[in-house]
């Protein structure tokens, strides 16, 4: 896909908030730090759209980006290294929660997970919400470029292991430096419009 246009359009944190539309929406979720926004700029062909931060925890609201008019990515908070407080991550889990259980223009969800190292248990845990509430899943497995090409076969395999992943969900071995990914991502995406 051709992305010619792309905005922040509202950082919502109830659904009152979330944008009145019909527009396809992908929620975009992953631990701290594993390259969302880098994966969001990539897709986008945005430097900057997506603020990149060297404080983990710094997504707190569910931030929806307009692509070209026709479908949202939603930027969750990230989970995992977070130093915030048992009551905020008490908040951001339930906002979490509500949005990919009642949110009906949600078509997938797309995991963002670090290809050099076995998902975390929080990603599992993120992947088995998903499957418990049967949204289907999209598995980005970024900085590709950080790993020789001959072992990428490996690190998608310990991957899809560690995931229990389901044979319908996706796997995708992506880099925000290379763009490596970028066209079979978008083409999936496009599949669930």
């Amino acid at each position: 896909m051709k992305v010619v246009s792309s905005d922040i359009v509202i950082s919502a944190v109830k659904p009152e908030q979330y944008p009145e539309t019909n527009l396809p929406e992908f929620a975009l979720a992953g631990r701290s730090n594993v390259g969302k926004s880098s994966f969001i700029n990539k897709m986008l062909n945005r430097k900057g759209l997506a603020r990149i931060s060297s404080k983990p925890g710094k997504t707190q609201t569910l931030n929806f980006y307009l692509i070209n008019e026709i479908l949202h990515f939603v930027d969750v908070p990230g989970y995992g290294y977070a130093k915030v407080s048992k009551t905020e991550r008490a908040a951001w889990g339930k906002m979490i929660e509500t949005y990919f259980t009642r949110r009906e223009q949600l078509r997938a969800a797309v995991l963002i997970v670090d290809l050099r190292h076995p998902p975390t248990n929080d990603d599992v845990m993120m992947y088995d919400f998903l499957k418990h509430y049967e949204i289907p899943c999209i598995i980005i497995a970024t900085k590709a470029d950080k790993i020789p090409k001959g072992k990428w076969q490996k690190h998608l395999k310990v991957t899809r292991e560690t995931l229990e992943l389901d044979k319908n969900d996706h796997l995708i071995l992506f880099s925000s430096e290379t763009g490596e990914g970028k066209d079979q991502a978008w083409q999936i995406l496009q599949s669930y419009m």
